[in-house]
């Protein structure tokens, strides 16, 4: 595994290695994703292989500008054309119907592929430079803390990926949102870095899937996913003035919340080891870039669980809800 700068150079290396087949971990303004060639299937299946990411799964494809939808998907219809018009580049990612040329196994056999263009003038550099689409999924192993940073990337793949392009942080921090305009009415399949009232401007009789599925169409939407190695309690908002989980010092707990009306709460109750504010502000947008990194920082400390309290479910606060929720969910 080599860490790669931002300069042409190593842009440049990168890109040569997308098209030799390699794995390149590449920074978004999302999350750091795991890159390869779209066209490849071999480079496909390292994909998977590196995130031990189970094959039903699809990817995301990422195109350098809005323009290069049209090599891998169907996005004639005015909807598609508005929305792309309005928010791309940024995190919006469409599902819609796939080109014949795409990889089933980019699409998890379905007849539809999820594009989006990225707004990171780095990733966007490196995949004009490749000249070739590129599926890039998170770049941390399946079901674990996603990456907002090149070190979390070395630290969690390691040498299953050949190359890491350090952009410094990812300023969303959250994966982005992934709309499905096959279905009628077009569907938000994951909540993410794009408000979903934003679209509901846009787009007449849009809905929200917020189930967790064991049959994804979109990447995240299995029940368990960006799951921390400490087990971690979700609980609604004021919830945490009611629980219990021990002695500070026996137990190691710490609490998420969000502001500092709350954190000020909870520190008072005495019942944690450490309290940590994702916005001391009250602001979505900023909570929403620290999630990870928080939850990145105390995975590599002595703490033995997480306890969350929800966010108002509006804006970000809708997606830093969902990535907690299925942080929470267990496997059987």
């Amino acid at each position: 595994m080599t860490v790669l700068g931002t300069s042409a150079r190593d842009l440049a290396r990168a890109a040569r290695a997308i098209r030799d087949g390699l794995l390149v971990a590449i920074p978004t303004e999302t999350v750091y994703g795991l890159g390869a060639d779209a066209w490849n299937p071999r480079a496909l299946a390292r994909v998977f292989a590196a995130k031990k990411r189970p094959s039903f799964d699809p990817l995301i494809v990422h195109v350098a500008e809005p323009a290069g939808v049209d090599e891998v998907a169907d996005a004639g219809s005015p909807l598609a054309r508005t929305l792309m018009e309005r928010f791309w580049p940024g995190p919006l990612t469409l599902v819609l119907p796939k080109r014949p040329r795409v990889p089933d196994l980019a699409t998890s056999g379905l007849p539809t592929v999820a594009v989006r263009c990225p707004a990171n003038i780095v990733a966007r550099d490196i995949i004009r430079r490749a000249g070739v689409p590129v599926a890039a999924p998170s770049a941390n192993p399946f079901g674990y803390l996603s990456p907002t940073r090149a070190e979390h990337v070395a630290a969690q793949l390691g040498d299953r990926v050949d190359f890491i392009v350090d952009g410094g942080r990812c300023p969303v921090g959250v994966e982005s949102t992934v709309l499905d305009l096959s279905s009628d009415p077009p569907l938000v399949l994951r909540p993410g870095g794009l408000p979903v009232e934003f679209l509901a401007e846009l787009v007449p009789g849009l809905e929200v899937f917020d189930r967790a599925t064991t049959s994804p169409r979109a990447p995240g939407q299995l029940p368990s996913h960006y799951a921390p190695a400490r087990p971690l309690q979700l609980v609604e908002s004021g919830g945490l003035d009611g629980v219990y989980p021990g002695p500070p010092s026996a137990d190691g707990a710490v609490a998420l919340c969000f502001g500092r009306a709350s954190a000020d709460r909870i520190r008072e109750s005495g019942r944690f080891a450490r309290v940590v504010d994702l916005s001391p502000d009250g602001d979505l947008v900023e909570a929403a870039a620290a999630l990870f990194d928080v939850l990145h920082e105390l995975d590599a400390g002595p703490w033995t669980s997480l306890w969350a309290e929800r966010l108002p479910p509006e804006g970000l606060g809708r997606a830093v809800n969902d990535r907690l929720y299925k942080a929470s969910v267990k496997n059987p």
